[in-house]
């Protein structure tokens, strides 16, 4: 069994055939957690999980990248959402209410994410600043409904980390998922009991994004982390990773879009980079994935 820990099916990429992507990967014995970005995804999320007795679970959680704060302009991503949707302010008692659902596992994704920006000084504190603030309170439902934490990060580690140490990161539990900071702050997250998630973008180590990397790059850090801290995911739609020519005649078309029976491949790369056997990291990472999400 294979479990992949952060996909979205709740997403618009997947509003045509999300019943038969589940099957797919219910019937490859791959199980998985749809992870909410806003309201509306969290809420379809949990609605999709209620459909199935077992292997299909829920986070709920609101993005930083859709936190209201009237600082930037996002661009809408016609993957997740159907139509445009305004900014939302965190509705506590909304997703608490989300949360209660027994096929909900973790609150997530949240975080910090700096990649849209202000340019301005004064703005982009201001913008930092409403994103810890969002970011305390959802740690504040995490601990209130006993569920650990995915935790998205994108540009953003140095300050994960400060105000993780500051908010005692030992109250929660979590993944630190796709993870693409540098050895040092992979060690600080491992260091606060967290585990590292790994996808597609392993195989991606020239963007822009992972350019903090030291010389190693990806397959440093896997090495370096203890497999007994490690997760694997697809983050389907996004971060194909590089997939054999029957699976790509099976889709019929490039860029191919993810979903969770590709996990194998991530399961595959890590197994080489740790020169040990993929049935290990299958067996391992499975075994981390229900004993943090208690499934």
């Amino acid at each position: 069994m294979l479990i992949d820990t952060h996909a979205h099916l709740n997403f618009s990429a997947y509003k045509d055939d999300s019943d038969e992507v589940i099957r797919r990967s219910l019937d490859n014995n791959v199980w998985m957690i749809n992870v909410g970005s806003q309201y509306t995804t969290s809420k379809r999320a949990v609605e999709i999980a209620q459909k199935y007795d077992k292997g299909v679970y829920a986070a709920v959680g609101l993005h930083p990248i859709h936190l209201e704060n009237q600082l930037i302009k996002v661009k809408v991503d016609k993957e997740e959402i159907e139509f445009n949707t305004e900014e939302e302010e965190f509705a506590y008692e909304k997703y608490r209410a989300l949360a209660q659902s027994e096929k909900v596992v973790a609150v997530g994704e949240i975080g910090l994410d700096y990649y849209y920006r202000p340019k301005t000084k004064r703005k982009l504190e201001l913008f930092k600043e409403k994103q810890r603030t969002v970011l305390s309170q959802q740690l504040k439902l995490a601990e209130e409904v006993n569920l650990p934490v995915i935790f998205h990060c994108r540009m953003g580690h140095k300050d994960l980390i400060d105000f993780l140490d500051k908010e005692n990161s030992s109250r929660c539990s979590g993944v630190i998922h796709c993870f693409t900071g540098d050895w040092e702050q992979a060690r600080k997250y491992l260091e606060m009991g967290f585990y590292l998630g790994f996808n597609g973008i392993i195989f991606k180590s020239d963007l822009p994004l992972c350019q903090n990397f030291e010389s190693g790059g990806f397959d440093e850090i896997i090495r370096k982390t203890p497999l007994e801290r490690t997760l694997i995911e697809t983050d389907c739609p996004y971060l194909t990773p590089p997939l054999p020519a029957e699976a790509l005649v099976r889709e019929g078309f490039l860029p191919i879009r993810n979903e969770p029976i590709y996990l194998k491949y991530i399961a595959e790369k890590i197994a080489g980079i740790k020169n040990i056997s993929c049935e290990q990291i299958v067996e391992i990472t499975t075994k981390n994935a229900k004993e943090l999400f208690k499934i």
